[in-house]
Formats: C-alpha cells, sequence, structure tokens
C-alpha cells in the first residue's frame, strides 16, 4: 500500500534530483522510496503471514552459511544498482 508523504527539500535539490532519476529512468518517488529502503534495510522485519503463499513455499530452500550477513550483501547490491 502506498501512502503519500510530504518533504520539505530545498527547490534546487529537487531539481537536481528530478534530473537524476530520470537519467535512471524512475520518478524521484522512486528514488525516495528506494533510498528510504536503503537506509533502514537492517530495521525491516517481515512476518511469516505478510508472504505470498509462494514465497512462503519457498521459503527456507537454501542453505547459506551461518555467518552470511545478507544484509550486508543487499546494502552493497543497492548501492551499486542506486549509485548511493
Amino acid at each position: 500500500m502506498n501512502t503519500k508523504l510530504t518533504l520539505t527539500i530545498e527547490k534546487e535539490v529537487i531539481e537536481i534530483a528530478k534530473e537524476y532519476a530520470k537519467e535512471k529512468g524512475q520518478s524521484l518517488s522512486e528514488m525516495v522510496e528506494n533510498y528510504f529502503k536503503f537506509v533502514t534495510v537492517k530495521r525491516i522485519k517481515i512476518k511469516e503471514k505478510q508472504l505470498s503463499p509462494k514465497v512462503r513455499k519457498l521459503r527456507g530452500i537454501i542453505k547459506a552459511d551461518k555467518d552470511l550477513d545478507y544484509t550486508e550483501i543487499l546494502t552493497e547490491e543497492l548501492s551499486k544498482k542506486y549509485g548511493i
């Protein structure tokens, strides 16, 4: 579910951000949402009942090392993808 958010940001910053988003093929809203996801990735906890039935069925079939830090890998990949 999407919710509207109002931000107060310097006009020049908005103009530059819009250009950047256009170059990346995304809307400014998508770019802001992805940034928020990037900075909050370690805080998000998904409850099993929020997962779709297909994802629930697939959950746990891949075994990884116990010391694997997937949030670090996710953070690196999002950083590469969005240039943050």
